[in-house]
């Protein structure tokens, strides 16, 4: 009877994430050798269809350009923008009338539409030629964490410009969080966080309060996503897209088609 960790080691979620066994033998070590992404930056042969711009649709790349290109406009926006509830608003103004980076808050807008729109694209690509499948399972998870955080980054950057639509808009799209299984105060199953006849999930504890950091879109809520937005979640979509990449290049670069 295998013991626990060859049961571990056998298991396709192991094998996915971990392609090569432990360099034990002269084998395995030069395996390990020819597939270090720090030693050799491509691979050591790539399918021919796997670099064709008919396949690929280059979506993949495009959305690295363009998240490049939304972290130096960020960055040049984040100098004239402060999150207040009484000067935000008139920032932005300021950026469109007033000073000489107006055209990068438009780029930055229109970037982010972009950016959307190349991650479904590109997630569309890899669903239909079945570039999910083993032994690429770990990296397509990836990619899917990679298109939350990018839904994220819109969500969070659309309630910056503090205007009526922008208001409105977050107060809606962080009702839905009310109904959100457990977590949720109006949600199903919210009741099974009921401990000694005191409800732990309320209109101040669920998941709405903790998106908002209040009962309400305010001020709380401006700062809470200025940080998420300019902050937290660029870091984590910096940390997937380079994880996303070596395993692009460990799994032996993009694969074929089906």
């Amino acid at each position: 009877m295998p013991s626990l960790s060859e049961t571990i080691r056998e298991s396709q979620i192991w094998k996915s994430i971990f392609r090569h066994p432990m360099p034990v033998d002269r084998r395995n070590r030069i395996v390990v050798m020819l597939t270090n992404f720090f030693l050799h930056l491509h691979p050591v042969s790539i399918k021919k269809q796997g670099i064709a711009l008919s396949y690929t649709w280059c979506m993949g790349g495009v959305t690295f350009f363009l998240f490049l290109v939304e972290t130096v406009t960020g960055v040049l926006l984040m100098f004239y923008y402060r999150p207040t509830v009484d000067l935000a608003y008139g920032d932005i103004q300021n950026l469109r009338d007033v000073t000489s980076l107006g055209i990068m808050r438009e780029i930055h807008r229109w970037g982010a539409h972009a950016m959307v729109i190349t991650v479904w694209l590109h997630m569309y690509r890899v669903f239909l030629t079945g570039s999910y499948k083993p032994p690429r399972e770990f990296n397509w998870v990836v990619g899917v964490l990679l298109l939350l955080l990018t839904l994220l980054l819109s969500f969070t950057g659309y309630l910056l410009p503090w205007d009526q639509l922008a208001v409105w808009a977050i107060t809606v799209g962080s009702n839905m969080a009310r109904a959100t299984p457990v977590l949720g105060h109006e949600g199903p199953l919210q009741q099974l966080l009921n401990v000694g006849g005191v409800d732990m999930i309320t209109n101040a504890s669920d998941a709405r309060f903790a998106l908002l950091g209040a009962r309400e879109v305010g001020a709380e809520t401006l700062n809470r996503f200025y940080i998420l937005h300019c902050i937290a979640i660029p870091l984590g979509v910096a940390l997937l897209l380079a994880i996303h990449f070596w395993r692009v290049r460990k799994d032996g670069g993009i694969s074929g088609p089906l």
